[in-house]
């Protein structure tokens, strides 16, 4: 979905190696050598942050370290997040390098104390990692406003006139669903709104900027593969298109599917602080689609 490079590598994850049971440094993901294939695909907790009616949420992504192998790994004991597991709503399909906040897990308002956690485990190439989930007062993100310019993520929308939705806050729960054929093409259509706020402060801004918003198609879920005609399909600009002037686009492709069964592709509008919100965990959208494919 992201394949090129973050604009900045500021990762708020705490990671522990389960091989050897060192837990890393808060700061920073696991430093080990990346390879084309057979190495090891470590979670990020990206912080959490409260909702509305009290409870709070984990903004979680992963890092896949092999620069080519994207990998396949089952819900059961190389996939599980635990305790209340093994689903909790995190991929099975894994994208090579750093895929950012992919999912959201809501847990209850009694779910409060440091002491509580959740570890999610992912065995890679037979390479066991695991990192803890837990209310940290030091990873309290905002990934619906960035303060210090004001700055909101994309409003995206699976139809033109449908509900929107905001913010990284994909869940499998809420997924629309569509159903496709293995000998057809499934249409894939994405509309967004943006105030294209440019923060200054963190960035220079280019010469010829961007589109105000990007978007970025991939894999979640599913038995086959899928290939999608452009998974980073070009924006389409409806209205403004400038720094600063609010934003209407959408976004067109399709995907294919190599065998029937049910999958979940994953969708990502990025504004203009880039992947992973230039490190500031905001702002960024996420949504779900859930697809029936009959042969």
């Amino acid at each position: 979905m992201r394949s090129h490079s973050p604009r900045w590598i500021v990762v708020r994850c705490l990671a522990a190696l389960a091989a050897g049971g060192v837990l890393v440094s808060a700061q920073q993901l696991p430093n080990e050598p990346r390879r084309e294939f057979g190495t090891s695909i470590t979670g990020a907790f990206e912080g959490w942050y409260e909702t509305p009616d009290g409870s709070r949420s984990f903004l979680v992504g992963y890092m896949n370290r092999n620069t080519t192998q994207a990998l396949d790994i089952p819900i059961g004991p190389n996939n599980r997040i635990e305790p209340g597991g093994p689903d909790m709503g995190q991929p099975t399909h894994f994208l090579p390098g750093r895929q950012w906040g992919m999912f959201t897990i809501t847990v209850p308002k009694d779910f409060t104390t440091a002491d509580q956690r959740l570890t999610w485990t992912i065995v890679a190439n037979g390479q066991p990692m695991t990192i803890p989930l837990r209310l940290h007062p030091d990873y309290v993100v905002s990934p619906f406003t960035d303060t210090a310019v004001k700055n909101t993520p994309p409003v995206l929308r699976l139809e033109e006139q449908g509900p929107g939705v905001q913010g990284p806050v994909a869940l499998l729960s809420t997924a629309v669903a569509r159903t496709a054929s293995v000998s057809s093409p499934l249409p894939l259509l994405l509309w967004a709104t943006d105030d294209a706020k440019f923060a200054s402060g963190t960035m220079a801004l280019p010469r010829t900027p961007p589109p105000p918003v990007e978007f970025f198609w991939s894999k979640y879920r599913g038995p086959g593969e899928v290939t999608f005609e452009k998974a980073h399909p070009p924006t389409e600009v409806l209205a403004g298109g400038g720094v600063n002037v609010p934003f209407r686009g959408k976004a067109t492709t399709t995907a294919r599917f190599s065998e029937a069964g049910e999958y979940v592709l994953h969708a990502t509008a990025n504004d203009y602080t880039g992947q992973g919100g230039g490190g500031e965990v905001c702002c960024w959208t996420t949504t779900m689609v859930k697809v029936s494919v009959t042969p």
